[in-house]
């Protein structure tokens, strides 16, 4: 049993729902998990008996510093269960200050999440960081003050508290690998300060950070080659893997770990619900490995969720870790520690694997992919989402591109090509992210509706690339709205935003393509959206639709009910949400033509087509004179079965 179902048990046995002095099941809490802490603690740290008494005061100081409408809500979530499995949670991720002026304005734009549907928001970094180049808002100066052009600490403490009010959840980014080279412990250390100096890697030549460089790999090969850089001041190399203005952090000193799990408990006290691990598979680093998805990262993210539950046990973590789909799995814990790592992780493989299939409109290799990947434990959920801030990786496992009869190396440059304009037929307007000349390896970025043609179709005034694309938007959302998780709309995405291509004439964005997807809100579009014959209001109102029907049908609650059913026709991508009684089917059709499946392989996998309708469109589903299921290009269909 996870730590999480332990802690709801024991409440279950005399129900508190309210705090009036202290939580009194906090020392309940600690007890069940002291001794995985113990055991999690000792085992990065074995010869370290006073820095585990410093943390074991932490967790006291800490849960005393915790708010009392916070604790409220920590009882509420335990009494709850799985809260953060539910289908009513729909999200979206957006820049403060490029969907709104700031935090006092975003408050103000409540409404219009509320219209949508929206009731869960990952606001991109909003802290102190460095003027100029400064990753996005990732190089962080500090962990929960809130940078001057967003606001005060006041004015995101009321938002927290006016999305509360609406049920509103709110993530944040913990970015627990690096600081910048201006946060306090940098300074300290580029001054001299030895014990600082330790909570980086930092050497005084190059003989180790050499050693580590034969089998670490480049992050970004172009702007950031190479893990180390040489600190003047300092006179050392530093480890750092992103960006040289980004240090990583030495957690094989204990000190670290405590230092950042106080960062992390002040971040929540802020009225955050749900805390994103930023690049959390590179948290140990071990010379002769690649230094990412380490068994210690694991141990150690395992230990900061430990905590976390004993002190603040209705936040939740998400691991951001984008890598192998097999490997993902490990950070909801594995073994000992299976369901006592992250509760969330991002769904990274069914994001790539659509585009995939977007792109050679065929559903073989997402179906094959999908069934490849073991079931995640019960208790744990995905991010579903098309888009986000960050590029698209192609981490296809080449045994299975070899499986379609397909070239690896060849198949992954067709995708960067259909992708990048470099195909004369492609609808596709994107821009390559970190090309590697070296293996041929890069990267796609652009916005989802430049992506799937909207700007090829305005761009040329072709209606009919214009309505194909406005189906394909809507078929791709359709499917990470109903498939088993939380979906993760990006801003812009639920207008059709474009790509934005001023980033170029930026000093500080020029060099990152990836900043063509981070375009500013278009609210005079919005006020546009009652005209429904556009292309912003039909993408806005299907989206809507969707979202109401998610709601409405509780089989769409994750709860490992999901079905992948490889279909016969190797357009089509169907599965199945599962219920006792009846199921909700999702059929879509990746193909530019009329596809069809027939009734004999439908009621061979238990969809029995009698009195069926397309709760999307809201027409009966009938088989034609063939007995086959008709499907238009790039339809997607929710359908209901007893």
């Amino acid at each position: 049993m996870n730590q999480a179902a332990l802690h709801q048990l024991l409440m279950s046995r005399k129900q508190v729902t309210e705090i009036t002095t202290e939580d009194p099941y906090y020392e309940q809490r600690l007890a069940t998990n002291l001794s995985l802490i113990s055991s999690l603690f000792f085992s990065l740290y074995p010869e370290s008996n006073n820095a585990f008494k410093k943390l074991v005061s932490k967790l006291d100081e800490l849960f005393k510093e915790r708010p009392k409408v916070l604790k409220n809500l920590d009882l509420e979530r335990l009494n709850a269960g799985n809260w953060y499995q539910s289908e009513q949670l729909v999200g979206m991720q957006l820049y403060v200050d490029r969907f709104a002026k700031d935090i006092p304005d975003l408050e103000t734009k409540i409404p219009y999440f509320e219209k949508l549907g929206v009731n869960y928001l990952h606001l991109m970094p909003i802290t102190t960081r460095p003027k100029g180049e400064n990753d996005g808002g990732y190089a962080v100066n500090s962990y929960h003050e809130i940078d001057p052009k967003y606001g005060t600490k006041k004015d995101f403490e009321r938002f927290t508290k006016k999305a509360r009010s609406k049920n509103m959840l709110l993530m944040l980014d913990f970015v627990v690998n690096h600081t910048s080279d201006e946060f306090v412990w940098a300074k300290e250390a580029a001054a001299g300060n030895k014990e600082y100096q330790e909570y980086y890697y930092t050497f005084p030549n190059r003989a180790i950070p050499d050693q580590y460089e034969q089998t670490m790999p480049e992050i970004f090969p172009e702007s950031a080659p190479g893990n180390f850089t040489y600190n003047e001041a300092m006179g050392s190399w530093v480890m750092t893997c992103f960006n040289k203005y980004q240090w990583d952090l030495n957690y094989k000193n204990p000190l670290v770990f405590i230092a950042m799990l106080d960062n992390l408990l002040k971040l929540a006290n802020m009225g955050v619900d749900v805390v994103r691990f930023d690049a959390l598979a590179f948290l140990w680093k071990k010379l002769g490995t690649q230094s990412q998805n380490l068994p210690e990262a694991h141990q150690l993210i395992s230990l900061f969720r430990m905590c976390l539950q004993v002190i603040a046990p209705g936040v939740i973590l998400l691991a951001e870790a984008i890598v192998a789909p097999k490997n993902i799995l490990k950070y909801f814990g594995e073994d000992g520690l299976e369901g006592n790592e992250c509760e969330v992780a991002y769904n990274a493989s069914l994001m790539a694997l659509l585009w995939n299939s977007v792109a050679t409109t065929k559903t073989s290799l997402l179906h094959k992919s999908l069934m490849e990947i073991p079931s995640k434990p019960k208790n744990a959920t995905w991010i579903n989402y098309i888009r986000c801030h960050d590029d698209i990786g192609l981490g296809y496992d080449d045994e299975f591109i070899w499986a379609m009869d397909w070239d690896p190396y060849n198949h992954r440059k067709f995708l960067l090509e259909y992708y990048t304009s470099n195909l004369a037929w492609t609808p596709a307007r994107g821009m390559m992210f970190m090309y590697n000349p070296k293996n041929g390896d890069g990267r796609i970025t652009g916005s989802t509706a430049s992506l799937l043609g909207l700007e090829k179709g305005i761009y040329e005034n072709n209606h009919t690339i214009i309505k194909t694309a406005v189906s394909k938007i809507l078929m791709l959302h359709g499917i990470i709205l109903s498939y088993g998780g939380i979906p993760l709309i990006y801003a812009g995405d639920e207008i059709g935003t474009l790509n934005d291509y001023s980033f170029k004439d930026n000093d500080d964005y020029k060099d990152d393509s990836r900043w063509v997807n981070r375009p500013i809100q278009d609210w005079g579009v919005v006020k546009q959206l009652t005209k429904r014959d556009t292309y912003n209001s039909q993408i806005f109102n299907g989206l809507q639709k969707m979202i109401k029907l998610r709601k409405a049908l509780p089989l769409l609650a994750d709860t490992n009910n999901l079905f992948i059913h490889p279909s016969a026709n190797p357009h089509i991508f169907v599965f199945e949400r599962k219920g006792l009684k009846n199921s909700v089917w999702v059929f879509s059709n990746f193909d530019k033509n009329l596809q069809a499946i027939s009734i004999a392989w439908l009621q061979s996998v238990g969809f029995n087509l009698e009195n069926n309708k397309d709760l999307i469109s809201d027409l009966m589903i009938l088989p034609d004179a063939y007995n086959n299921m008709q499907i238009a290009p790039y339809q997607h269909l929710w359908i209901v079965t007893e």
